[in-house]
């Protein structure tokens, strides 16, 4: 069984942020004040642990598949790059793979352009295997009840469960990346599956890490639910963000630090679930979809 597994990627240091930034922007260079903006965003958290938690990832994933199998890793946005993955896998031999990436839920914006990169790279080569791609596993049960038991812990930290709002989020997309609504719907599906496993009272979708472009992107952000909660007199507030599998700088900056700042200054006491990560019980997730995927 071939698998190749793949992430967004980040820097492993502060001289590769400005390519990184570029390749994410499509070749344009961000602006000086866009670029000061991004690193001192990664100063403020410390060091993003994507590029490791993902390696980790694609090893425990091929540990648990057939004996024989193997994961090839590749990255949206910086090295390993996906282009190169499929060049080792061709070089390899690979006739038949099945491509997965880390994020749950599908959108145009997502998993759709890790589709395209892979299908360009193998035209490049000359189409030399068949590949087939998971688009989503947002509703897999698996996947909701590592989600649920990880809510869970965190609400025993909560004073008064019953008062608390639960926030789902995800990272946000162009309202026109968005327009049929799938990956709003799936979101929203996700956190009212782990809301229904857990008899969560007061729960809502919130979006987060909008890129700075002029064109709109979906909303609310969670700060601005966050001011939203305090208005309608929520006093706690559980964060999980059910789009975001492994901790990196979207999760750290935006919900640790931006979130939680907004919410101290609202008389909001926030907690913020922890995140899959390579943790077993995701991984045997990642392991199913992959056989039905493989089998399929």
């Amino acid at each position: 069984m071939n698998v190749l597994f793949m992430a967004y990627g980040t820097p492993y240091s502060e001289e590769e942020i400005e390519p990184y930034y570029t390749d994410i922007r499509g070749g344009r260079k961000p602006t000086p004040e866009l670029l000061t903006e991004l690193k001192e965003r990664y100063r403020l958290i410390g060091r993003s642990p994507l590029n490791k938690i993902t390696q980790k990832q694609a090893e425990r994933l091929q540990a648990m598949l057939p004996e024989g199998s193997r994961v090839y890793l590749g990255m949206k946005h910086w090295r390993p790059w996906i282009q190169d993955a499929v060049k080792t896998m061709a070089e390899a031999g690979v006739k038949k793979a099945v491509g997965l990436v880390a994020a749950p839920h599908f959108s145009a914006r997502s998993i759709a352009e890790y589709r395209e990169k892979v299908a360009e790279a193998l035209a490049r080569l000359g189409n030399p295997f068949t590949f087939q791609l998971v688009e989503e596993y947002f509703d897999h049960p698996r996947y909701i009840q590592a989600v649920a038991d990880r809510v869970e812990e965190t609400s025993w930290r909560l004073l008064e469960p019953d008062q608390a709002m639960f926030l789902f989020t995800a990272h946000s997309i162009p309202e026109r990346a968005a327009a049929d609504g799938r990956y709003q719907g799936q979101v929203r599906r996700t956190g009212e599956l782990v809301a229904a496993k857990l008899g969560i009272k007061h729960w809502d979708t919130a979006w987060q890490s909008a890129g700075r472009t002029p064109e709109p992107w979906i909303g609310p952000d969670v700060s601005q639910k966050l001011e939203a909660l305090a208005e309608a007199g929520f006093k706690e507030a559980v964060v999980t963000a059910v789009g975001f599998p492994s901790d990196h700088l979207e999760v750290f900056y935006d919900l640790d630090y931006e979130a939680r700042n907004t919410a101290a200054r609202l008389g909001v006491r926030l907690l913020r679930t922890r995140s899959l990560n390579a943790d077993w019980d995701f991984i045997k997730v990642l392991k199913d979809v992959v056989v039905e995927k493989w089998a399929g």
